[in-house]
């Protein structure tokens, strides 16, 4: 009996084993998302929007996300937009990233951009490899490639040219990574449009080179000076020296650098340095001068004493040789004289 009741219990554990695996097998397949997504199209294109990707042909590996977003895009491929009207009048451009409203509207052919914001580069057409990164930013560029425009519109028709916020709105700069770290190289200048860069000495790069000749003579009127900046510049109030613009510009004003205002900001120290030196070899010059003379005139006294030698050992053997016939005279003036008679 007890045999009979195992077996009916392992038929039934079984038999419900069977139909559980039977529900599992066949019940519906479960969402991830519902409603399930859509847009997707062949050889990889995704388009969301109103007439997204509308007259495609051959362009693969699209995303379109946006009202009309490369809705003129015929075969370019790899393009990313989304936006409304982003990237709108690409045709064959490729690998484009567009991402915010009317990004990359006006470009047709370009390839490898990225612009992110409200129109960045916006009137991009045939331009290659820039980037554009905030409102408005690489607005203005047009056919140039290369460029980099952060928080800045750019410039039609540059190139290869790097943009970082706006002139006259972001007034302060702080980066990491400069302040304490060793490394040679040219000192950095910054123009009056914000422009860095490296100041060139080369030839090819000057015009009107004339000697400085007494050009240099102003900076013996300057007037070097101890002091602190004040603490908004220098929290530290490390001890400073130098020279103050103001002063400086009253006695020769193409050493001073100016503000956006015109008013006197730095010293062009460099220039500076170039006078001195200037200077230093006119004295050096003078100086070399001078001991030339004072050897010449060295030599000519030798020359001088040794002819005075020369004169002082004539003179002495001349006296000498007097004495000697001064001696024979007297001789023959003592001597006794004896008279002939002849008759």
């Amino acid at each position: 009996m007890n045999t009979l009741i195992i077996q009916i219990k392992t038929t039934l554990v079984s038999l419900f084993s069977v139909v559980a695996l039977g529900c599992f097998l066949f019940a519906p397949i479960a969402k991830a998302v519902v409603p399930e997504p859509d847009g997707g199209y062949p050889d990889g294109n995704t388009a969301e929007g109103t007439d997204a990707l509308f007259n495609l042909t051959t362009g693969v590996d699209n995303t379109a996300t946006g009202d009309h977003a490369l809705f003129n895009n015929t075969t370019g491929g790899a393009n990313t937009a989304n936006g409304f009207q982003a990237l709108v009048n690409n045709t064959t451009g490729g690998a484009n990233t567009a991402n915010g409203f009317r990004t990359l509207f006006f470009n047709t052919t370009g390839n490898y951009n990225t612009a992110h914001g409200y129109n960045a580069l916006l009137n991009n057409t045939t331009g290659n490899n820039n980037i554009a990164l905030g409102n408005a930013a690489g607005t203005n560029l047009t056919t140039g490639d290369n460029n980099i425009d952060i928080g800045n519109g750019g410039v039609a028709g540059e190139a290869n040219t790097v943009r970082i916020g706006t002139q006259g709105t972001q007034t302060a700069t702080f980066i990491a990574g400069i302040s304490g770290a060793g490394v040679s190289g040219q000192a950095v200048k910054v123009n009056a449009a914000g422009q860095l860069g490296a100041a060139p000495s080369s030839a090819r790069f000057k015009e009107q080179i004339k000697p400085m000749d007494k050009g240099s003579e102003t900076i013996l009127a300057l007037r070097p000076v101890s002091f602190h900046y004040k603490k908004e510049i220098d929290p530290e109030r490390t001890p400073q020296f130098g020279l103050v613009a103001e002063e400086v510009q009253k006695v020769n004003p193409d050493l001073v650098e100016r503000d956006g205002e015109g008013k006197p900001y730095s010293v062009r120290y460099e220039a500076v340095n170039a006078m001195l030196l200037n200077e230093f070899l006119k004295e050096h010059k003078a100086f070399v001068e001078e001991q030339r003379t004072v050897q010449e005139e060295r030599a000519m006294i030798t020359e001088l004493k040794k002819e005075i030698a020369n004169l002082t050992a004539t003179v002495k053997e001349q006296a000498s040789q007097i004495q000697k016939v001064s001696a024979q005279l007297e001789l023959s003036k003592t001597a006794p004289q004896t008279v002939v008679n002849s008759q």
